[in-house]
């Protein structure tokens, strides 16, 4: 018996997507056997994601699936438990030659990790001075960019004053020591609110800090804000407003990890940290400016954020340069014994990119494609090319892998079955078709079959790409488009996000770098050497005062 490939086939004549001939009270019945109740009008909102999922069925069903292909879920029979992190070498910052310190200390807004931890090591500038320059910039423009859910005073000062008098009695911690840094709001802080960006959860207290948080705060970063995501990890919209993009506040900063984007590329924070389930890092740090890393899957500890999707999400940091994100991602990186995803992988920083070594493709057909920021995209590989590295063509797995989609609406309408059920989803916002409450609604829809089936499509993607990985070590791909994006969300490979410019509309312009599994070091690295070659991530929005 010959086994099949796992390759795409020819569709039968009965499962060839058929224009849809669905109804809303068909919709409302299917919905009975699941012991659900959905209105007319919530049915009606319905019809095209269930006929869209049809369609998806199809793409699925196209692909011939082998009896050996596992579904890309695993079952861990330990139930987690609290284990120490493992000792690691600490990780430095690089010599810089820092600029003169400006005598109005706001000027320093805008200087990245890298300047700033060796300017309150060296006692320059103390944790207090930039913690209460932060604050007065969270309060003075957060609200012009609706950037900011809560502002945390008189706990940053008081971790700030810790800061000073540890570094002062030459207790150092690490370069994160006396930064301050804005939370994504769905990380969760003891005694201070969590709302997700949504109405139902607005005034919800969590008792307990997120992993994240802790390790941050034992690296001696200073909270001052939780920053604005959109409504349950979707968008810019959330229940106080619309985060905009410092560089045009016409324009929304995307999302979900919204408030993130636009506080870092604002300067009203050292850092932030964000999270991704499909473009929820890469999104808004395009459309703000700034350096995003998207990490490996299972290389941070979701514990204590909210959950969305249990096989997608993702947390990593948002900041001003390639190697402030290296230095976050090291001191939040590694298991806490919580989620039980986490590996315990390497991490060798610093590092520098050797383009003798190192191979990096392109994505062919991807900067081919006639986009708005193609000169900026073909300008990118052309500095790459300057720094010496051989461009290799390549293309991704010919899968469809975008009817894979329907994991994250399954997992995420099983995340939030309760709103759904309760009808609390009707506080939320944003009430359309392309929205959180619509989609659990369709989400709840899709058999069980299907999803199993979406899974074992999804590891044959990972396969895939593990034989694409084999034979380069990093690639590089537009950001504008959502191939690479959700292609690269699904099979878990970590991804750097880094300006090349701006756009008509005066939002930035960015590049993607991906790499092999758990080399977040190797991607750091050429993304760095992109970045030195360049001053993108070097300009700041003029925003008026």
């Amino acid at each position: 018996m010959t086994e099949p490939t796992g390759k795409p086939s020819g569709l039968s004549a009965r499962e060839q997507p058929q224009k849809s001939s669905i109804t809303s009270e068909q919709i409302v019945r299917a919905a009975a056997l699941a012991d659900l109740e959905f209105s007319e009008d919530e049915a009606a909102l319905m019809l095209a994601g269930v006929s869209d999922n049809l369609a998806k069925y199809a793409q699925l069903r196209s692909v011939d699936l082998p009896n050996s292909a596992l579904p890309a879920i695993r079952f861990d029979p330990q139930t987690p438990a609290p284990i120490p992190a493992s000792p690691r070498r600490p990780v430095s910052v690089r010599p810089h030659k820092l600029p003169p310190l400006p005598d109005d200390l706001e000027d320093l807004a805008f200087w990245p990790v890298t300047h700033l931890s060796t300017l309150v090591r060296t006692r320059q500038v103390t944790s207090r001075q930039l913690t209460e320059m932060y604050l007065a910039r969270l309060k003075r423009i957060g609200p012009r960019l609706e950037c900011v859910v809560t502002l945390i005073e008189e706990p940053a000062l008081e971790q700030a004053r810790r800061a000073d008098e540890e570094i002062a009695q030459g207790i150092y911690r690490g370069p994160l020591h006396g930064i301050p840094w804005g939370a994504k709001d769905l990380l969760a802080t003891k005694g201070i609110k969590t709302t997700w960006g949504a109405t139902p959860y607005k005034d919800q207290v969590i008792d307990m800090n997120a992993t994240v948080v802790e390790r941050l705060e034992a690296a001696g970063a200073v909270l001052v804000a939780k920053l604005t995501m959109g409504a349950l990890a979707w968008g810019d919209v959330w229940f106080g407003g619309k985060t905009r993009s410092p560089w045009n506040t016409e324009e929304g900063s995307s999302g979900s990890s919204a408030g993130s984007g636009a506080a870092t590329a604002a300067g009203l924070v050292g850092f932030a940290i964000g999270t991704e389930t499909y473009g929820s890092i890469v999104s808004p740090s395009t459309a703000c400016g700034v350096s995003g890393l998207r990490p490996t899957f299972g290389r941070v500890s979701r514990h204590g954020a909210m959950a969305l999707c249990w096989t997608l999400d993702k947390i990593g940091p948002m900041c001003r340069s390639v190697e402030d994100c290296a230095l976050v991602f090291d001191a939040i990186r590694g298991p806490d014994g919580y989620d039980p995803t986490v590996i315990d992988a390497p991490f060798d920083w610093p590092q520098r990119a050797d383009f003798s070594k190192l191979r990096i493709g392109f994505v062919e057909d991807e900067f081919a494609e006639d986009r708005p920021t193609k000169a900026l995209d073909e300008a990118a590989l052309e500095v790459l090319r300057g720094l010496g590295a051989e461009l290799v063509p390549i293309k991704l797995p010919d899968y469809p892998i975008d009817a894979a989609q329907i994991i994250l609406w399954v997992e995420a309408a099983a995340a939030f079955d309760e709103l759904t059920r309760s009808n609390r989803d009707d506080l939320l916002v944003r009430q359309s078709e392309d929205a959180w409450p619509n989609r659990f609604r369709v989400g709840r829809m899709v058999p069980a079959v299907e999803y199993i089936q979406a899974n074992r499509l999804r590891m044959l993607a990972m396969q895939a790409m593990d034989d694409l990985m084999a034979d380069i070590d990093v690639y590089v791909s537009p950001s504008l488009g959502n191939a690479n994006r959700w292609l690269t969300n699904a099979t878990g490979h970590p991804l750097m996000v880094t300006p090349t410019g701006w756009r008509e509309n005066g939002l930035p312009a960015t590049i993607l770098f991906t790499g092999r599994l758990y080399d977040e070091a190797t991607v750091l690295a050429v993304a760095m050497a992109y970045q030195e070659a360049t001053e993108f991530h070097l300009a700041h929005p003029k925003l008026e005062e």
